[in-house]
C-alpha cells in the first residue's frame, strides 16, 4: 500500500512543482534547469559511485564487512535514478542522497531496524582458508600410432 502510495504522490508533486517553479521562471528556463541537473547529476554519481568502489575493494581485500559500501553504492545508484527521472523533487532527493553524510545517516537509519538472524563468513565462522596444494609428479606417456583401444571403428 506505501508503494502504490509513492507511485501516486511523488508524480502529484512533481507535476505541482512544474506548474509553479515554470509559473515563477518560465517554461524555457524550467526545462534547461531540469537537463542541467541531469547532466551535472550523471557526473556526480560518476564520481562517487568509483570512490564506493574503491572503498568496497578495499573491504573484501581486507575480509571486512562490506556492508556500508554497498549500501552506498545502492543509495547512489538510486540517486544517479532520480537524478535522470525529470523533476524538481526528485532532483533534491538525488542530490542529497550524493551527499555521504546524508548516506551515512540513511544507512544508520535503515541498519537500526534490519535485524540480522546469523551471519557466517565461511566455514565454522571464520575467513576462508588458502585451498591446499598438493605436489604430485607425472610421466609423460607418448602415443601409439594407431586407435587407443578404448573406442572400436
Amino acid at each position: 500500500m506505501r508503494l502504490l502510495l509513492l507511485f501516486l504522490l511523488v508524480p502529484l508533486i512533481e507535476i505541482a512543482l512544474f506548474i509553479k517553479v515554470g509559473g515563477w521562471i518560465g517554461l524555457p528556463w524550467t526545462l534547461i534547469i531540469v537537463v542541467l541537473t541531469a547532466i551535472l547529476g550523471t557526473f556526480m554519481v560518476r564520481s562517487q559511485g568509483l570512490a564506493v568502489l574503491s572503498q568496497l575493494q578495499g573491504s573484501l581485500a581486507d575480509l571486512r564487512d562490506p556492508t556500508e559500501p554497498l549500501a552506498h553504492g545502492a543509495m547512489i545508484l538510486f540517486s544517479g535514478a532520480l537524478l535522470l527521472t525529470p523533476g524538481f523533487f526528485t532532483d533534491v532527493v538525488g542530490f542529497s542522497l550524493l551527499v555521504p553524510s546524508v548516506r551515512a545517516s540513511v544507512f544508520r537509519f535503515i541498519k537500526e531496524r534490519v535485524v540480522i538472524q546469523k551471519f557466517t563468513y565461511g566455514p565454522d565462522g571464520q575467513p576462508p582458508r588458502q585451498p591446499d596444494v598438493i605436489d604430485g609428479e607425472y610421466e609423460e606417456i607418448k602415443k601409439s600410432e594407431g586407435p587407443s583401444g578404448w573406442t572400436r571403428h
